[in-house]
């Protein structure tokens, strides 16, 4: 038999039944689309991590207080609730070498007021070196100054969500900075001036710079706090990449000297590399998205089934024409061929479906959504991969079985 006769009997045999052959690629579709687009959106959602981390600054190391902890138990450990970390710390920190900037840090959330609106946001108290540590640009207006610091000036640089919130109006849908700078915003009771309005980078939660209020640090101790005594952070920018973890072992011993500490153990507080929190979170998002990509796979698993299913039909439905075959001088080879064909072609045209629809899914997750989707070379050739092996693992055992028919009792099939 030529390769030709081959695809010709092949093509013949898969499209006698259009339904059928339809229905038993569907489960191969179905696994190769959602392996691909469950990988699209795992990716695509590592990427958007790891940039959203990197955007807090470059060559950043965190010092927060209360006792160290792992970086997947930060978040629901209330640091920086502690009052472990001072103003002297982050004094002597900003000594140290291989650092380019400190920037100490207190924080809280306030209900910040102008004229009629209001808005529940972190109001940062900080220095002029957040700015660099911390990657923030002002795009009107001035930032916070050593000035401002030095005499607890009550200014205050918000963010362009803030803007928005607080100055957007009925005849003024989108808020201008020159709205703002000038303004008098009032926090805890304390009238502040607007100077500046950030640049907008971006984000969500919490955390998102572009909902944050920023004043004077020692502003913010005496008229928010209370208290000049404590720090709920330290952010520093560490001269080079290369640099990042002697920074952050030099601050940890740093630290444990000065608060008496002889066991690292039991340290009260917490320094946290900008590189391990990026490969923390990556290893998380990924392991996510392998489990995910594996519970996908059960359906190419379950698809392999019914294509074994249908080979295992066809063969009893066509064990006369096998018979027939094999009598007028059909080798095992030639049978066994053809069936295999059979199926192979039913996972390759089912793994080039399922790739075509699982870009589709992603993109629309993405246009539709919003969410960032990434689909890789190697998320594709694993479909046609596994379309492969599927094809040859489940169609080998129905083509053998048509292979091993005798001619005679085939013959005599009703």
């Amino acid at each position: 038999m030529t390769t030709r006769d081959l695809w010709e009997e092949t093509y013949s045999a898969v499209t006698v039944n259009k339904v059928r052959s339809g229905l038993t690629m569907l489960g191969i579709v179905i696994g190769i689309a959602s392996v691909i687009a469950l990988q699209a959106v795992g990716a695509g959602a590592q990427s958007s991590i790891q940039s959203s981390i990197q955007s807090l600054g470059a060559n950043l190391v965190m010092v927060t207080p209360g006792a160290a902890r792992t970086i997947g138990s930060t978040v629901s450990s209330g640091l920086g609730s502690a009052e472990t970390l001072t103003p002297d710390d982050g004094t002597a920190i900003a000594a140290l070498p291989d650092i380019a900037a400190v920037a100490q840090e207190v924080s809280g959330r306030y209900q910040v007021v102008y004229e009629g609106e209001n808005t529940n946001v972190t109001v940062l108290g900080t220095t002029p070196d957040y700015l660099t540590v911390r990657n923030v640009a002002v795009g009107d207006g001035v930032f916070v100054t050593d000035t401002d610091v030095t005499n607890s000036n009550l200014v205050a640089v918000i963010g362009p969500t803030v803007l928005q919130t607080l100055f957007a109006t009925s005849a003024n849908a989108s808020a201008t900075p020159d709205m703002a700078i000038g303004a008098t915003i009032r926090i805890k009771g304390t009238d502040f001036t607007v100077v500046g309005v950030t640049v907008a980078k971006g984000g969500s939660g919490f955390n998102n710079q572009d909902n944050m209020v920023y004043v004077p640090l020692t502003a913010a101790q005496h008229y928010l706090l209370g208290s000049s005594a404590y720090l709920t952070e330290v952010d520093i920018e560490a001269a080079n990449a290369n640099s990042m973890t002697t920074v952050q072992n030099e601050v940890t011993n740093l630290l444990l000297q000065r608060h008496n500490i002889s066991n690292s153990a039991a340290a009260d507080f917490t320094v946290l590399n900008q590189a391990d929190i990026v490969s923390a979170a990556s290893s998380v998002t990924g392991t996510f998205t392998t489990l995910l990509a594996a519970i996908a796979g059960i359906s190419l698993l379950v698809g392999g089934i019914g294509i074994m299913n249908m080979m295992l039909t066809t063969v009893t439905e066509r064990t006369r024409e096998i018979g027939l075959r094999k009598a007028i001088g059909a080798k095992k080879k030639d049978i066994t061929m053809q069936f295999l064909a059979e199926s192979v072609t039913l996972t390759f045209t089912g793994g080039i479906a399922g790739i075509i629809l699982g870009w589709l899914i992603a993109f629309g997750v993405s246009y539709f959504l919003g969410t960032a989707t990434t689909v890789s070379v190697s998320s594709i050739l694993l479909a046609f991969g596994v379309s492969a092996v599927i094809g040859i693992v489940f169609g080998y055992y129905p083509a053998r079985r048509a292979a091993s028919l005798s001619p005679i009792e085939a013959l005599r099939y009703e």
